[in-house]
C-alpha cells in the first residue's frame, strides 16, 4: 500500500527522529512510503518551494493513507492533513506524544470518521498503533 508520511521536517531534531521512525517502521511492513525524510526519496538537488508543494500534493494524491506525526508539527503538516482529509478524503492517522505541546483545536475538534488521532509514549506503542491503522485500512 502507498502511504504518505508527514511530520516535522525542519528545526527540532528530536521530532524529526520520531517522524523518521514512523517512516522506517511503515516501510519495514512492506508498504511504499512517500515522505521527504525517506531515504528512498532524498535528493541532492535543492527543490524550490513550488516544486516541494507540487511534489507533496502529488504524493498525497497517489497515497491510500496518510500518517502524520503531530507532536511538534509545522504549518506544512497541517496543510497536508487538511488536503488529505478535505480534498482527497483519504484516512489520516495523526500521532502525538502525550504531554507535548497541545495539538491544534482545529485538528482535535475535527469529527471526520476517517481522521484518527492517537497518543503514543514510546516506539513500541507507535508501532502497534501504526500497524493496526494499516491493517484496518488494508481491506478497504
Amino acid at each position: 500500500m502507498i502511504v504518505y508520511c508527514t511530520g516535522t521536517k525542519q528545526g527540532d531534531l528530536a521530532h524529526q527522529i520520531l517522524h523518521k521512525n514512523i517512516i522506517e517502521f511503515t516501510e519495514s511492513l512492506g508498504h511504499t512510503v512517500l515522505a521527504e525524510l525517506s531515504s528512498k526519496f532524498s535528493t541532492t538537488i535543492p527543490l524550490t518551494d513550488i516544486q516541494i508543494y507540487k511534489r507533496n500534493l502529488k504524493w498525497i494524491d497517489g497515497s491510500k493513507l496518510v500518517i502524520a506525526e503531530i507532536s511538534n508539527s509545522e504549518l506544512e503538516t497541517g496543510i497536508e492533513i487538511a488536503y488529505a482529509l478535505f480534498h482527497r478524503k483519504i484516512p489520516v492517522l495523526a500521532l502525538h506524544i502525550p504531554d507535548e505541546r497541545k495539538i491544534s483545536p482545529m485538528l482535535a475538534g475535527c469529527d471526520l470518521s476517517f481522521l484518527k488521532i492517537d497518543k503514543y509514549g514510546d516506539s513500541g506503542e507507535m508501532q502497534i498503533i501504526v500497524k493496526n491503522f494499516l491493517i484496518s485500512h488494508s481491506q478497504s
